[in-house]
């Protein structure tokens, strides 16, 4: 019965850390990114800023969750990559050495595609979140601008969703957020 139990729970113990799913790790150049990230988007007006604590609450809320969506998107990025590189060297084997291999025998191929692919998938997940932040931006200072236009009371009552209406502007924000990245162009 011993023995029954001690294979069993060595399996499990095998098994387990296999099947886990994590999470990609949040690094220090995350981290980084993420703050650049939050200061563009917290911008330098008060409606800006304004906008941002209705978001995030404060700058160390926005440095985590942007962080952790940087660390997404580096996994994302390297696991396409690595896809799209299975495909083209499916396609032509030795065109595929030609084109990424270094060296007499070229067998460091895959690893510079899926770098290279890698690298530029980041860099348009990059673009993708500073055109976010730049919807975000206008929005608010579009927002601030009706509020301005309108009168609290009347911009409360357009906007507000809750019983006292005090989540007006986040959600003026939310909503023309959302139709400026509809209306912004790709690239």
């Amino acid at each position: 019965m011993k023995k029954i139990t001690l294979v069993t729970g060595l399996a499990l113990a095998l098994i387990l850390p296999a099947t886990a799913v994590a999470k990609p790790s949040v690094d220090r150049e995350d981290r980084r990114d993420a703050k650049a990230e939050c200061k563009m988007m917290r911008g330098k007006t008060a409606a800006t800023r304004e906008a941002f604590r209705t978001e995030y609450r404060n700058f160390g809320a926005c440095v985590r969750a942007t962080a952790a969506e940087e660390a997404r998107e580096e996994h994302a990025a390297h696991k396409n990559a690595a896809k799209e590189c299975k495909e083209e060297r499916a396609e032509d084997p030795e065109a595929f050495a030609n084109t990424y291999g270094t060296g007499p025998k070229k067998r460091n191929a895959f690893g510079k595609c899926v770098s290279r692919h890698a690298r530029e998938n980041e860099q348009e997940a990059d673009r993708e979140d500073r055109r976010d932040a730049v919807a975000f931006k206008n929005a608010a200072k579009e927002c601030a601008a009706e509020r301005e236009r309108l009168g609290d009371d009347d911009f409360a009552e357009e906007y507000g969703r809750n019983a006292n209406d005090r989540n007006a502007f986040g959600k003026c924000v939310s909503k023309k957020a959302r139709e400026n990245e509809a209306e912004q162009p790709e690239g």
